[in-house]
């Protein structure tokens, strides 16, 4: 390789940008004339857009309508979704990005500010501040954009007043005092008339700052790219061959070359990068945001969610943390409800175990608060199954930011930004079962459904899974049958198999207690030894056996199978109830006559009892 990594020049001369600010400001309309006035725009192009802005009746080509591409946003004349566009000029190339202003759509406007270098704030000369343009300027710098832009557009309403340009930048630069901006610029504009878009405005002969276009095309951002924390997750094991495995995934962070040293973790084994493989062959080095697929001179167990670090420059592995949460569904936010927390290449389980307080953005004072709703900002401590290998956000956005996802609903509900982390050092592995109960609600436990073939244990089990899910409660179900065509398929029926398949079932389901996840097992499990050894290995505490309880003739009528028919008739050996015998529950925690009861009606008396054993609804 020819260049030293300082010379990136695919990726240096890039400036990312994201319009901001509230509705009817002229994001939109800025960012046409800024491609219009850079000929940016095929004439074809520009031909069909006047035919559109006719069909609408617009008096004059509507420039909005180069990024307003969805019907309801012509309609509307808002900006629904955010829009990209890229240009360039000679000194520079640009990647825009429109966002909306309406409040409904705050979170489209965090995923186009999430990777931007520079923030344009566009407020109206005629209206000046208002609540959702401080909320977006206040979100642009929890989001680390380094630069930000106040452009006051709509100077031509105004009659370029320098009076009122002058009153609405010093209300900002009060407001934006509190926040982490590395720079403040205020240019008067007209993006309509292309007043100091790009071409100097012979109407504003007060104004000697730069336009728009100078100040994108000299604004240095070198500094805002982080070469120096390393950091690689891993999105997928490469395996073509018995003689080749790599590990591919982008590197977010740092710099790695052939020969250096890295970390694995959460594993902490230290090994050697062999070879770095490019989409056009072997690479001497790599940088962000390359994809790449790394060769190490260890054959070692690693899997998507891990992460490579240099040594000496770790992230932080934390099972707690601190965010700034950006909330961004109707729904509210539940303080111990589970979600899912996506970051990077990690998807883990999670719950929010405290609110600190809620910024309120017209002053960004902090305010006492129970939950957070649509669009707002807050303090959260969050605790997480699994540890996440993370960095503060400022100083690592690409490590230091998640989404938070519905697991019901798979929708993403809001943002997290890692400020601080609360339990974990540097470097420090989390010990095994440390999970702190309670946090993410009740205790995992493991309900264990005996019962005959036919007396209703799989059924009770998908009705209790589905209504302990819509309560918020992780959990799965291990049924007998599903068991046997696979952990314990190479058993059979005879008392030592069936023995051996309560022992792993209640190892499984350890396991999975301990991860958090309340267990339903539907096993005949007919004898007492058996089912006192599998409390035993879960624990008493978290043991609960639920006698299924049906008369034989009621399991015989609803047996879809026949087996009941063969097994009187000799065709199937070992048959529990037939030729087999069944041991009940001398005292189980409950017991339930299926015969009279509905699936719902059991499902819910189990409920019931969970509820009583927790002291609280699950």
């Amino acid at each position: 390789m020819g260049a030293p990594p300082d010379s990136m020049a695919p990726t240096a001369d890039l400036l990312r940008l994201a319009t901001v600010g509230s509705v009817d400001d002229g994001k939109s309309t800025l960012i046409g004339r800024l491609l219009v006035d850079c000929e940016a725009v095929c004439l074809d192009h520009l031909a069909a857009l006047k035919a559109d802005s006719r069909r609408l009746n617009r008096q004059e080509a509507d420039l909005a309508f180069l990024t307003d591409g969805l019907k309801a946003e012509r309609e509307q004349g808002i900006t629904i979704d955010v829009a990209y566009r890229t240009f360039s000029t000679p000194k520079r190339r640009f990647l825009l990005a429109d966002t909306p202003g309406h409040e409904q759509y705050t979170r489209n406007m965090v995923t186009g500010a999430s990777t931007a270098d520079l923030a344009v704030l566009l407020l109206d000369a005629q209206r000046g501040l208002t609540t959702q343009s401080k909320r977006h300027g206040f979100i642009a710098s929890l989001l680390g954009v380094p630069h930000l832009v106040l452009a006051v557009n709509k100077m031509d309403l105004v009659g370029y007043s320098e009076a009122a340009f002058q009153e609405i930048s010093e209300q900002y630069k009060s407001f934006a005092a509190r926040l982490r901006i590395s720079s403040l610029t205020c240019i008067p504009l007209s993006a309509l008339c292309g007043d100091n878009v790009v071409a100097k405005s012979v109407r504003m002969p007060w104004y000697s700052g730069p336009t728009l276009l100078d100040y994108m095309e000299s604004l240095y951002i070198g500094s805002a790219r982080n070469l120096v924390d390393f950091r690689f997750p891993v999105q997928l094991v490469l395996r073509p061959g018995p003689h080749f495995r790599g590990y591919a995934g982008t590197v977010l962070s740092g710099l790695v070359r052939v020969g250096d040293e890295v970390l694995t973790l959460p594993s902490h084994r230290s090994v050697k990068v062999q070879s770095i493989r490019g989409p056009d062959g072997p690479l001497d080095y790599a940088f962000p945001p390359q994809a790449v697929v790394l060769v190490l001179d260890s054959q070692i167990d690693l899997s998507r969610g891990d992460m490579l670090v240099h040594p000496k420059n770790q992230c932080h592995v934390a099972r707690d943390i601190e965010a700034m949460l950006i909330w961004m569904h109707e729904k509210p936010c539940l303080l111990t409800r589970p979600y899912l927390i996506k970051h990077t290449t990690n998807l883990v389980k999670g719950a929010f175990s405290r609110l600190h307080y809620r910024v309120n953005p017209n002053n960004l004072h902090r305010e006492q608060c129970a939950t957070l709703g649509l669009n707002e900002i807050g303090r959260v401590d969050v605790h997480l199954f699994r540890p996440l290998l993370c960095d503060e956000y400022q100083r690592n956005r690409a490590t230091g930011g998640f989404a938070v996802i519905d697991p019901l609903t798979n929708e993403t509900v809001g943002v997290g930004l890692v400020i601080e982390r609360t339990l974990q050092q540097p470097g420090t592995v989390p010990s095994p079962g440390c999970q702190d109960e309670g946090i993410l609600g009740p205790k995992a436990v493991t309900i264990w459904l005996t019962g005959l073939s036919g007396s209703g244990k799989s059924t009770i089990a998908s009705e209790l899974m589905r209504q302990l899910v819509q309560r918020g409660r992780p959990c799965c179900v291990l049924d007998g049958d599903a068991l046997r065509q696979g952990l314990n398929r190479d058993l059979g029926f005879s008392p030592q198999d069936r023995a051996e398949n309560i022992r792993r079932t209640a190892e499984v389901a350890k396991l999975m207690n301990g991860a958090g996840v309340t267990v339903i097992v539907a096993l005949i499990s007919p004898f007492r030894r058996d089912r006192a050894a599998a409390r035993s290995t879960i624990g008493s505490d978290r043991f609960m056996e639920v006698f299924v309880d049906a008369p034989l003739e009621v399991c015989e009528s609803r047996d879809p199978k026949g087996l009941y028919a063969k097994a009187r008739n000799g065709q199937v050996p070992e048959f529990t109830g037939i030729s087999s015998p069944y041991e009940p529950p001398t005292e189980p925690d409950l017991h339930l006559q299926t015969a009279t009861m509905s699936p719902e009606e059991s499902a819910r008396e189990v409920i019931d009892h969970l509820e009583r054993k927790d002291g609280a609804t699950p």
